[in-house]
């Protein structure tokens, strides 16, 4: 049989062998379904761990506007019109690159091959 002593704050629990052998009564409840990053309503959970914690960051606010704007986006290609949205979350970033180095380096490669994929369907437009 086990002995529980508790010491202030603190309970110590002494398992006997014949308290290890049998096997646990516990019953644990099944985990809750994560939601993902959207809501079945098709919002955004801005609680989902995939956004790493950049909707609560000090750029917090710019993020959830650039995010929020391409989630809803309905141009072609998605996402133009938060241009503007995300150039400003991008600056915000600027000012924290302790927090955001390499958040950076992923949105300059990105927008690298952006230009260039710009620049290849205006080039096949004027030599059409």
């Amino acid at each position: 049989m086990s002995q529980i002593i508790k010491d202030g704050k603190d309970t110590i629990i002494f398992a006997t062998k014949e308290d290890h052998q049998s096997p646990s009564k516990v019953i644990l409840s099944p985990p809750e379904p994560s939601p993902g990053l959207i809501f079945p309503d098709g919002s955004i959970n801005w609680n989902c761990p995939c956004l790493g914690g950049m909707a609560t960051g000090p750029c917090g606010v710019e993020f959830r506007e650039s995010f929020t704007c391409f989630h809803y986006s309905q141009e072609e290609p998605k996402g133009m019109e938060c241009r503007e949205k995300f150039t400003a979350m991008w600056t915000c970033m600027d000012q924290y690159p302790e927090v955001y180095s390499e958040s950076l380096k992923d949105d300059e490669e990105f927008l690298n091959a952006e230009e260039k994929a710009g620049e290849t369907v205006k080039n096949e437009k004027t030599n059409s």
